[in-house]
């Protein structure tokens, strides 16, 4: 039982909800916009309505305070580079002359000029754009986006919470802007920019704010002495001000090591920290750095990252240790509700029994009300709650779903040789070389060619019964029929089948294997418009019958050239699903890759001779410390080879990662033992060709010239440009050459245009080479 007197403080609160609304309004009327259907007004009073919405749902649920400014159209950082006025200068004409346009054309580029670099978000799958800075960056304080929605909860009668990506994480986020020179440090900027910080904290002082949150979630991870002094004087400054709101700085995603005395002798008026399971030593370090005395502790104990209920019971007794350590402690998620999709309640495919595991935003938000009251009242006041938990808890520990013998009898029996190649790479690329034929600088795509309107329509008219599953299937022949017949006419060298069949890279191959549960509604946010539904890996994983075979020998069929197998990846499986929480990730990989092995043993026996077996979120998934992160290579890259080592040494294997820090990975990615790698660069300018050269990586690399995740078409000489930046760090017998990654997002046009030139690229550059 939790002492009421000394609870009586606790209160609920989020950091963030997600933005999308619950048919994706935002999506469609951003869309809409870009295709000149929706105007800017009516973009604005959809957005503004489901902020309302959002606020009303939070306030209903008795959350005490809401929070405001973590509403985005389509990045929170990008919306931190406008408000301290961080415009790139080819960017910076745009918005001057329409703010809403010059935003947009940040995100994604226009037909002349590049968009920012996009990767990210810490290892989650969301994706932010790059802040570019450089020694001539001036900072200018635009606090009208904070201001306004701020104005817009308190016109409600709520009480508000302007949430912001703090200073030192925005610098830690930066790079150097295109043409600084080599070695340019963002964080040399603090003093420059945190006035600005000043002059927005007062602004929405005066507009009406009791606290604003400053998030520094770059701070989780292994930071030097000068970063740490940094994070001291930023907070020393700021603190120090006096025309301010009460400050309340945040962190998550992990735990906070020398960072948390930093932030807990700096003068501000409280800390929001993540208490859960990957962050439990923050309580420990609190408690050594005595404390947060006669100042506000936000607990974040319930997981607004994974979807699983949470033990209240356990929740609780972290709180209970808690108020000991601060003067009043309130109760909320480790992190933004951003990450996990809106409310389970919407599901009505899933057992009624399972759906009561699973907890979206909108289970979260009940869960950390229910935990403020239990803190405040006491236990008895939630006895009914704490034991329909435990009913819960228990019924999803004692299901059959979570345990299959066979499965963790053939996992159990896995040996060193079933994760290793029968011959050396030197010795397979000679007989991948005899057996493939391939041009120099051979020219290949991601995969997924463009998920057309009519391919959309197709499968929703298949759920909903208007059409049988010949007419469904005759239709996906008539795609793959096209999408082979243009490669082969562009003179693409290894071509595929275009994925028209697969609904998402990861869900697709979910609802084929058993152990996953596939929603309806259960939308996050990737970038952007980009939304996804993550599957969720609920038990012990399996694959009863061949997922890829039919639409890749098909595809085959119809050309001579080769067609790659094109299969995710083990580690990608589970970063991009919502994995389960009662056994370990090493564990849960390792029953993917032997469900995804028995794939690509099928379509090698089938006569596919190129197998790609993807894995973008290898670097991803990388803990946030360094410390952690050597189990996790070792179990990552075993899963990826105990996927793929089973083939002849003839038959060639591709991998694909894309928008991340590579410089990280590079021994991990040789770790791999893949024949080929293709990568994103284009936005990058070829940085990854030369990570790995710096590495000596031995193998076959395609960096990509072809930034997929823009509209814009790049030129045959800008991508022969970028050819030739490869060629000075990759040879030209082990370069190949790819967009950076899928083209399921693009249209025809755009696709058609980008790899006929993309093509052109490679034959000039292969002519070049002749000639030298």
């Amino acid at each position: 039982m939790t002492d009421k007197s000394a609870a009586a403080a606790a209160r609920a609160t989020v950091y963030g909800y997600p933005r999308q609304g619950p048919n994706r309004e935002l999506k469609k009327a951003i869309e809409g916009y870009w295709k000149g259907r929706v105007t800017a007004g009516a973009l604005r009073t959809t957005a503004a309505g489901l902020r309302r919405a959002n606020w009303r749902l939070l306030a209903d649920a008795s959350v005490h305070e809401v929070p405001t400014g973590d509403f985005s159209y389509y990045d929170h950082v990008l919306d931190t580079t406008v408000m301290v006025g961080a415009i790139p200068a080819r960017h910076r004409a745009a918005v001057d002359a329409d703010a809403l346009d010059g935003y947009f054309a940040m995100a994604r580029g226009t037909r002349d000029v590049a968009p920012l670099e996009m990767t990210k978000w810490f290892d989650t799958n969301y994706h932010y754009l790059v802040p570019e800075l450089g020694p001539d960056t001036v900072f200018a304080a635009d606090s009208g986006k904070q201001v306004g929605e701020l104005g817009e909860a308190l016109a409600l009668g709520l009480t508000a919470r302007p949430v912001l990506v703090g200073p030192v994480t925005y610098l830690l986020l930066a790079k150097p802007a295109p043409g600084v020179a080599a070695g340019f440090d963002p964080l040399t900027l603090l003093d420059r920019l945190l006035p600005v910080y000043g002059e927005i904290l007062a602004d929405l002082r005066a507009a009406g704010a009791e606290w604003v949150q400053l998030d520094e979630p770059a701070l989780v991870q292994d930071r030097t002495p000068a970063e740490l002094d940094a994070a001291a004087r930023a907070y020393a400054y700021l603190g120090g001000l006096r025309d301010r709101p009460k400050l309340l700085v945040a962190s998550y995603f992990d735990r906070l090591g020398d960072a948390l005395p930093v932030l807990a002798k700096a003068p501000v008026d409280g800390l929001a920290l993540d208490f859960t399971e990957a962050a439990a030593a923050n309580l420990e370090a609190l408690a050594a750095a005595g404390g947060l005395p006669g100042r506000r502790l936000v607990a974040g104990v319930v997981n607004g990252r994974n979807i699983w209920v949470n033990d209240l019971e356990k929740s609780l007794a972290t709180l209970g240790t808690l108020l000991g350590l601060a003067g009043r402690v309130d109760v909320a998620a480790s992190c933004s509700l951003l990450h996990v999709p809106l409310d389970a309640a919407a599901e009505r495919d899933i057992d009624a029994q399972i759906l009561r595991w699973l907890a979206f935003a909108g289970q979260k938000t009940d869960e950390i009300v229910t935990l403020a009251r239990g803190l405040s009242e006491g236990t008895g006041a939630i006895t009914a709650e704490l034991a329909a938990n435990r009913a819960d808890l228990a019924s999803r520990a004692g299901s059959p779903i979570t345990h299959d013998p066979a499965v963790r009898a053939r996992s159990a029996a896995i040996t060193d040789s079933d994760a290793r190649r029968s011959q050396p790479y030197a010795r397979r690329a000679e007989a991948q070389r005899a057996h493939l034929g391939l041009p120099l600088l051979p020219t290949t795509t991601i995969g997924s060619f463009p998920q057309t309107d009519e391919l959309r329509t197709a499968r929703a008219d298949l759920r909903a019964g208007r059409i049988g599953t010949a007419g469904y299937e005759e239709r996906i022949r008539a795609e793959i029929q096209e999408v082979v017949s243009f490669q082969e006419k562009t003179g693409i060298d290894v071509l595929v089948h275009g994925e028209a069949e697969r609904n998402d890279m990861v869900q697709y191959f979910a609802e084929q294997l058993t152990g996953y549960l596939a929603t309806q509604h259960g939308w996050v946010q990737s970038y952007g418009t980009r939304y996804v539904r993550p599957p969720i890996l609920a038990g012990d994983i399996s694959r009863p019958e061949p997922m890829t075979v039919r639409w890749t020998t098909y595809a085959q069929s119809l050309t001579t050239r080769p067609v790659k197998g094109m299969l995710t990846g083990p580690v990608t499986m589970l970063a991009w699903s919502f994995v389960r929480d009662d056994q370990s990730l090493a564990d849960t990989a390792r029953q993917v890759a032997l469900a995804l092995r028995d794939e690509v043993d099928d379509l090698e026996a089938a006569g596919t001779s190129v197998i790609q077996v993807d894995e973008p979120a290898l670097r991803e998934t990388l803990p946030l410390r360094a410390a952690d992160r050597p189990a996790y290579l070792d179990w990552a890259t075993e899963a990826f080879r105990l996927t793929t080592s089973g083939v002849r040494p003839d038959t060639q294997i591709h991998t694909h990662m894309c928008y991340a820090e590579f410089g990280d990975i590079v021994q991990a990615i040789d770790d791999l033992d893949a024949d080929v790698i293709s990568l994103e660069a284009a936005r990058s300018h070829m940085q990854v060709a030369r990570e790995l050269a710096a590495h000596g990586y031995p193998r076959e690399a395609g960096p990509g010239v072809y930034d997929i995740h823009s509209p814009r078409v790049p030129g045959p000489d800008e991508a022969a440009g970028l050819l030739r930046k490869g060629l000075e760090a990759i040879p030209a017998e082990r370069l190949w050459v790819n967009p950076d990654c899928g083209l399921k997002t693009r249209g025809w046009p755009e696709t058609r245009a980008s790899l006929e030139n993309m093509v052109a690229a490679a034959r000039t550059v292969r002519a070049e080479l002749a000639a030298s």
